[in-house]
């Protein structure tokens, strides 16, 4: 007998009960209509519609746990497999593997004993639902889940939220994920600074004066001395050109140290060091700090040239990389300034935004350009006539 006839039986045999218990009790109350059902008609009418909607009520299906595309569907994994739901995953495990050398599609045979009335197509089906609920209860999580279904039905949309956010959630590690792109990210930082490097020492040896130093010291250590060769060994004038330039070219790359964007790539500047290095820097910059406080705030020691600098570039706003860029003679400029001071700043910034209007006011380039603003203008058309 399934769950609801059962459940219909139940509320008949308590339909039954209650009615006899409740006509009963009219008949006392109602002593002088001669204790018959007939004199009362009021006090058993109610009760049948009460036995109609109680009827109703028990007639509905039972909220069943077992639903079709979730698990298993209709059928209990732990059926399934033919464990119980205490059984420990060695168990689960070792009712996998038999279940599976019997059902496997390329081993399954037809009329084998104990597989009667199984065809190929049923066996093919029966393998794939022994692993969906191999697959749902080897997992600690997935299986947790799949036992708060069974033990509450009634939420019915939970379930599925459930099943289906774990089935298309990624399988992959975000920790994983994350350490793939900062990979990506170092790769490409570091051969785009090594692509700007090289392309600013294509451009340094096309530039006369540091051309004409180059091949100065190459001649004074003797490498581009030509000696005369003969026999196999020697070589054509293509050969002993791309030599040259390639003295040329290492000359450069060690005599002149480029800064900013264009600067020498340094394994330790790309993004996966400096997470790798970042406690390091941490550290370091707490300890420079609490000692810049101690000396300079706490002990009230006058500032070195270095820690002048500092402040300097630090009025500035610049990176250390783009202060470094400036020339000598700039910074010798700052110094005698004394620019470290807040006040003698603002006067050499105020300076500065000066000459920088005047300098706007009588290039060419901007009279010609703000010429074309006051006549035409950015998104304005000239009509010509035919």
């Amino acid at each position: 007998m399934t769950s609801a006839s059962s459940d219909t039986t139940a509320c008949f045999l308590a339909l039954a009960a209650g009615r006899w218990t409740e006509m009963a009790a009219p008949t006392e109350r109602c002593s002088g209509c001669g204790g018959g059902s007939a004199g009362c008609p009021g006090s058993v009418k109610p009760w049948l519609g009460f036995a109609v909607l109680l009827f109703t009520v028990c007639s509905l299906p039972t909220v069943s746990a077992l639903v079709e595309g979730l698990y298993c569907g209709t059928e209990v994994c732990y059926d399934v497999l033919g464990v119980t739901r205490e059984a420990a995953k060695v168990e689960i495990a070792r009712a996998y593997r038999q279940l599976a050398r019997r059902y496997h599609p390329d081993r399954f045979k037809v009329g084998e004993p104990g597989m009667e009335g199984e065809t190929q197509e049923t066996a093919e089906k029966r393998f794939l639902l022994i692993v969906t609920a191999y697959e749902t209860l080897k997992d600690e999580e997935t299986r947790r889940d799949y036992d708060y279904m069974l033990d509450h039905p009634e939420e019915y949309y939970q379930h599925y939220y459930t099943y289906y956010r774990r089935r298309l959630t990624p399988k992959v590690d975000v920790r994983v994920v994350i350490l793939v792109t900062i990979c990506a990210i170092s790769i490409f930082q570091y051969y785009s600074w090594h692509s700007s490097y090289n392309e600013a020492i294509n451009y340094l040896v096309t530039v006369p004066k540091y051309r004409i130093q180059a091949t100065e010291i190459a001649k004074q250590q003797g490498l581009l001395n030509r000696t005369k060769e003969k026999g196999k060994n020697r070589r054509s004038k293509e050969e002993i050109r791309e030599q040259e330039e390639e003295v040329i070219r290492e000359i450069i790359k060690t005599k002149i140290d480029i800064k900013g964007g264009y600067q020498k790539p340094n394994l330790s500047d790309i993004l996966l060091c400096q997470i790798v290095l970042s406690p390091y820097y941490f550290t370091t910059y707490v300890a420079w700090y609490m000692s810049w406080i101690y000396r300079f705030t706490i002990c009230r020691e006058e500032y070195g040239d270095e820690e002048k600098l500092y402040i300097i570039r630090r009025h500035m706003k610049m990176s250390q990389s783009q202060f470094d860029s400036l020339e000598e003679h700039n910074r010798e400029t700052f110094m005698e300034r004394k620019l470290w001071l807040k006040e003698n700043y603002e006067v050499y910034k105020k300076e500065q935004e000066e000459e920088m209007k005047v300098k706007m006011a009588t290039d060419p380039r901007m009279k010609r350009y703000r010429r074309w603003m006051r006549n035409e203008g950015p998104g304005r058309l000239t009509f010509i006539d035919d």
